[in-house]
């Protein structure tokens, strides 16, 4: 089945739920499905492969020799090399095959896929401080009434759901087709979210723009490591393999904190699907502007991502100003808009020779105050590299423009590369699209680093100063398109041909009014 196909496939699943819940809601469920569904097919073509050597015909016939498998002599060792090779062993009764058989029996009950999906969260040896699957489905509420008012109605909900995912075979997908598909869920479900997108959800051309260029240079690197401490489902973490060479981007290092529960362990999802292996996530459920992590591990990364919420309330504690990632800063992030307090975190974790990007809207560029003078610091140490104005409307939560602000360490130089891309985009319907275009587009001007008139500015230090540090964009790429001069004597000519075309029709008219014995003229 084609991507397009598999995508389809698994929205259709949606369908079911789409009436009567919201996409914030029935995202938890149906992404669940999918990944239980995942692992399952996943294991019952490892019991065959283990037993016989073999890839099954089907699901059915792997379940049948499962089942059969359970009543002899090498289960317990099967079990053990299914948990040794896959952190889990789900019990033949409790895979995704065995309760749809159940669903088309009238025997299914809610209560077998809440043992299921227990059977994965307790499985696996701890790796990084935690056990794989731990706590994965903890949102998955099988009780919730949003899935039905009464047990029978959401055991239908799930069994409708469950009957749109039973003819796909997800061992036949790469893991790149399913983990694009899960992605493509995932923009989906933030299509219909609102305001609640932004939480989970950083668009793909904005996730492409900024892993471009914060891998420039760096695709070779072994054990590249890559840091977003907002990582809502991990998508902008996952598009650095796509810049990196393919003989390192599966030893990649990611390292992620986010502080929602739910939208963390969807990155997690998010990750495994995509076939990153556990020692390779490296992710934390906690609150980026409280104390800082990690502390304990590599601490510094090639590259730093960040798509933070916007002007965001924060406590801007005093303690903060003795905090290594705040204190050379002289003052704090307001507690108005922790914008900068987010910016400073994830450059204090960049190494020297690395590169990061960050989108926040375009006050950070100009306010005064705090912002100013943390603004002014930046500047003076070069550490601000380059200021990419990107189009208004691209973001499912906001339609505020956004910039993306790129920062290096170590600079010898303090100038700082304007792009205005705010024009750079393919309108269809209520929200703005980027295309490869336009994308390639910015970053050839970026590699480039010169002027190109109405686009790109490289401005110096000196003139940076003498704008008192204000980086609004408009103040070095000048966009203004003057009206083409106007040609009088054209103008006057057509005035006289309107004027006797009008004398013309009048004459017409007073024709007419007499013929039909009328005294009104004009």
């Amino acid at each position: 089945m084609a991507s397009q196909e598999l995508n389809q496939a698994l929205w259709n699943a949606a369908d079911v739920m789409r009436g009567s819940m919201s996409a914030d809601e029935y995202k938890n469920y149906l992404l669940g499905l999918v990944f239980y569904k995942y692992l399952s097919d996943r294991q019952l073509y490892a019991v065959v492969d283990n037993l016989e050597d073999r890839k099954p015909a089907s699901l059915d016939e792997a379940q049948d020799i499962y089942a059969a498998a359970k009543s002899g002599e090498d289960w317990e060792d099967l079990v053990g090399e299914l948990t040794e090779s896959y952190g889990f062993a789900i019990a033949p009764e409790y895979t995704f095959t065995a309760l749809y058989r159940e669903i088309n029996d009238h025997a299914f009950t809610t209560d077998h896929l809440r043992q299921a999906m227990r059977d994965i969260e307790q499985g696996g040896e701890a790796i990084n401080g935690h056990k794989p699957y731990e706590d994965l489905f903890e949102d998955f509420d099988i009780d919730s009434k949003s899935l039905g008012t009464t047990p029978a109605k959401r055991n239908d909900m799930l069994s409708s759901v469950m009957k749109e995912l039973a003819h796909l075979d997800f061992t036949k997908y790469g893991s790149d087709a399913l983990g694009d598909a899960y992605e493509y869920l995932i923009s989906q479900f933030a299509a219909g979210s609102g305001k609640k997108a932004g939480e989970f959800y950083t668009p793909q051309a904005v996730s492409t723009l900024i892993t471009r260029i914060v891998t420039e240079g760096r695709r070779s690197k072994p054990a590249f490591s890559i840091y977003d401490p907002c990582m809502g489902s991990g998508s902008l973490l996952l598009q650095a393999r796509n810049f990196m060479d393919e003989d390192v981007r599966k030893n990649i290092q990611f390292f992620g904190q986010e502080l929602s529960h739910t939208t963390y362990n969807l990155a997690r999802m998010n990750m495994i699907l995509h076939n990153v292996p556990f020692q390779y996530q490296h992710f934390r459920n906690g609150d980026t502007l409280g104390p800082d992590w990690p502390t304990e591990e590599l601490t510094n990364y090639d590259a730093v991502c960040m798509n933070p919420p916007y002007s965001q309330k924060w406590s801007a504690d005093k303690g903060f100003l003795t905090d290594p990632r705040f204190q050379h800063y002289e003052r704090l992030a307001p507690k108005s808009a922790a914008d900068f307090a987010f910016l400073l975190h994830g450059f204090y974790h960049l190494r020297t020779d690395g590169t990061m990007g960050i989108v926040l809207p375009h006050g950070v560029l100009f306010r005064g105050a705090a912002e100013g003078t943390i603004r002014q610091h930046l500047l003076e140490d070069g550490s601000i590299y380059a200021v990419i104005g990107l189009p208004a409307g691209i973001f499912f939560n906001t339609g505020i423009p956004t910039c993306v602000i790129i920062l290096k360490k170590e600079r010898e130089d303090r100038d700082v590369l304007f792009i205005d891309a705010s024009k750079e985009f393919r309108k269809d319907k209520a929200r703005n699209f980027m295309d490869p275009e336009h994308i390639d587009k910015i970053v050839q001007a970026y590699d480039n680093r010169q002027d190109i008139d109405k686009f790109a500015h490289l401005a110096s230090f000196d003139e940076i100063k003498e704008n008192d540090y204000n980086l609004n964009i408009p103040r070095y790429v000048d966009t203004f398109e003057p009206e083409p001069p106007v040609d009088l004597d054209t103008v006057f000519k057509e005035l006289a041909d309107l004027d006797k075309k009008e004398a013309d029709l009048n004459q017409k008219l007073n024709d007419t009014f007499a013929e039909l014995g009328l005294k009104w003229r004009l």
